[in-house]
């Protein structure tokens, strides 16, 4: 069972933005050698008549960049939580390429699971959906999408193309979130390791499940709080004044300008995010008018073979499970 953690959390993943702004350890440019590593390993997918999603690892070799998956890998979980890889040709590859060449990266960091129940391996990022519907998925509209984590180890994002305006990735440290509440509000501190029911867990109604969990000498986190009150609402099981004011703190720590990082993901950057340590976020965006011109992001859910023990109350969710054949 997960215990209430009472002593601040330290090194590499209790990180505050304004400190890392200043350096770029954390973001890793894609050198020639590893570019051409993947279109080699993309021309020996095409050779197969392969492509995506049915391949596997071993039929697309991607060289140099394999030898530094498993410190991305590390870094992922026993680091920062987070790394960003820069360069990848995007406007080189037809759509079908870029998805497999992506897909491909996917398959050598861990394993792309199914974001919905339709089954994709790869989620669209765009402005499709109806802002004004509570059901609609944050990430389908061109609001501010407020910070969360997703229902997998790890989250990465492949940016297209960019908004004509607006659309700026925010990262902010778990640990550093639960440092600062156990320093000037310790108070609120066990309501945070409370059930909760959240929406959107990869389930068909609500399932239950802390914001914090500490288990095993790890800090783990799952929140998005339109989703929280979503599930609450859908139970039937109103928040306390007490909760609430709990979520309120919470929120107001996580929007400090002084521990989030902000980026602006250009085309052919990969950001990675494991999903227990950091929450991710974006700003709202204008968009432009012409389809072929609109921002585009795709995005990978990975189970990773390294990803930490979790306690029984905060289960994995590794994405939707595969459809049932009709």
């Amino acid at each position: 069972m997960s215990i209430i953690l009472k002593q601040p959390i330290t090194g590499p993943a209790a990180w505050s933005g304004p400190d890392l702004e200043s350096e770029t350890s954390w973001l890793r440019p894609l050198t020639p050698d590893i570019i051409d590593g993947l279109d080699s390993a993309l021309a020996a997918l095409k050779a197969k008549g392969l492509r995506f999603p049915d391949f596997t690892r071993e039929d697309f070799p991607i060289g140099p960049l394999g030898r530094l998956l498993p410190a991305l890998a590390d870094e992922l979980e026993n680091g920062r939580g987070f790394a960003v890889l820069r360069g990848l040709p995007v406007h080189r590859y037809t759509d079908d390429e870029l998805k497999a060449v992506y897909y491909g990266i996917g398959l050598h960091l861990g394993t792309p699971v199914r974001q919905n129940p339709r089954g994709d391996l790869l989620g669209e990022v765009r402005a499709v959906g109806d802002p004004t519907d509570k059901r609609t998925r944050v990430y389908e509209t061109n609001l501010y999408l407020p910070y969360h984590s997703d229902p997998s180890d790890v989250v990465g994002l492949l940016c297209v193309r960019r908004a004509k305006q607006g659309g700026l990735s925010s990262l902010v440290s778990v640990a550093r979130i639960y440092n600062e509440i156990l320093a000037h509000h310790p108070e609120y501190l066990g309501l945070y390791y409370r059930m909760f029911y959240f929406e959107h867990l990869c389930e068909p109604q609500p399932s239950l499940s802390p914001i914090f969990s500490y288990h095993e000498g790890k800090l783990s986190c799952r929140y998005l709080r339109q989703y929280l009150e979503l599930g609450c609402e859908i139970k039937g099981v109103p928040l306390s004044l007490v909760e609430i004011e709990a979520l309120d703190l919470f929120d107001r720590i996580m929007h400090d300008p002084g521990i989030r990082l902000a980026m602006m993901l250009e085309p052919g950057d990969l950001q990675f995010a494991n999903n227990y340590a950091v929450l991710h976020s974006r700003n709202g965006f204008e968009d432009h008018e012409e389809e072929p011109l609109r921002r585009r992001m795709l995005r990978l859910w990975l189970k990773m073979p390294n990803a930490r023990t979790l306690a029984p109350e905060f289960p994995g969710r590794n994405g939707f499970p595969a459809p049932q054949a009709t």
